[in-house]
């Protein structure tokens, strides 16, 4: 029987007990081994929190073993995860994922079929969306998560072909392209990746209005998988494009519209304004319109659409500026 070990970076979140509870109720055989990575950058506050969370493990709980990493992010933490496994598959879940009833049985059946040159295998994800509504658009941007490739809410890895390969890269600091980089570097390398039949929940959760302003920062993450991967690695990654280049035009028109108004230009900077009030409006409709409409939720959008173009756009001028002299990746062992 192929054994196999479960690394699970964490912030401890509440959702951390549903999936050590998900994990625990199925049914198939066990993990070897199960890595909990405490990512919190200051885990005093909440000392017992992770203590806490395994006590739903059971009889799991004796092969559980902990570590921290001081809040380098979910990278790192995979990492630090990986280097304690022994297993011959590291299989990686979010903390905020649940595995679906038979996710033991199906997981070994997927690494069992696994041909040699197979690295890795991604669990197939469902996204559970309200009923009598349609979603808002933070809902549909988990439900996007169904479609993505390689991402690591489910994701059984050879533990050879990560190390072999330096595992995850740590300059991106979010749970966001790291997956990918990771994936295109093995397929370089020569190794195939495929879907396999266990199937993952990933609830939507719960987030303040401005969490689509934050997530703006990956911008500066797409700038490092340009240098690493060149201009065509969206093709490469499967991944859609975004709206960037839109985004920098709204932002350079609204930079326009002041510098012009300062300069007494008010014509050129009417026509500027205009632009980017017009792009600022196609923006927020395309996220309303598909959404539930309520108040609420067209104002946040509205709201958000304004500052969203300029924060992709300064996040992915910083990361270019960052990033323009990064190196491959080497790292893992220690």
């Amino acid at each position: 029987m192929t054994s196999y070990a479960v690394v699970i970076p964490t912030l401890l979140r509440d959702t951390l007990a549903d999936c050590l509870a998900a994990l625990a109720a199925a049914h198939g055989p066990r993990p070897d081994e199960i890595v909990l990575v405490d990512d919190r950058p200051d885990p005093d506050p909440a000392p017992d929190a992770l203590a806490h969370a395994l006590t739903v493990l059971g009889d799991l709980r004796e092969r559980t073993t902990t570590a921290a990493t001081g809040g380098r992010g979910p990278a790192a933490a995979r990492n630090t995860g990986l280097r304690a496994v022994t297993a011959p598959w590291a299989v990686f879940l979010d903390d905020d994922v649940q595995v679906g009833p038979h996710w033991c049985a199906q997981l070994v059946q997927d690494l069992e079929e696994a041909p040699p040159d197979t690295a890795g295998i991604q669990g197939v994800i469902t996204v559970p969306l309200p009923g009598g509504r349609r979603p808002t658009d933070w809902e549909r941007g988990t439900a996007g998560l169904v479609r993505a490739r390689w991402i690591t809410a489910d994701m059984a890895y050879r533990t050879e072909a990560l190390r072999q390969a330096g595992g995850f890269d740590e300059r991106f600091p979010r749970p966001f392209r790291e997956d990918a980089d990771l994936a295109l570097r093995l397929l370089d390398a020569g190794w195939r990746i495929r879907r396999g039949r266990r199937t993952t929940l990933h609830p939507v959760r719960s987030a303040s209005r401005w969490a689509s302003v934050g997530q703006q920062r990956g911008n500066a993450d797409d700038a490092l998988m340009r240098r690493l991967h060149g201009p065509d690695w969206w093709d490469k990654a499967v991944a859609p494009r975004g709206r960037i280049r839109r985004h920098a035009a709204i932002t350079a028109a609204g930079a326009a519209a002041c510098a012009l108004a300062v300069a007494g230009r008010r014509r050129a900077a009417t026509a500027c304004a205009l632009g980017w009030a017009a792009g600022t409006a196609e923006f927020a409709r395309a996220r309303i319109v598909p959404g539930p409409r309520t108040r609420d939720e067209v104002t946040t959008v509205l709201a958000t659409s304004v500052v969203i173009p300029p924060a992709a756009t300064w996040h992915r001028l910083a990361g270019a500026w960052r990033h323009r002299n990064a190196p491959a990746w080497r790292e893992v062992p220690r």
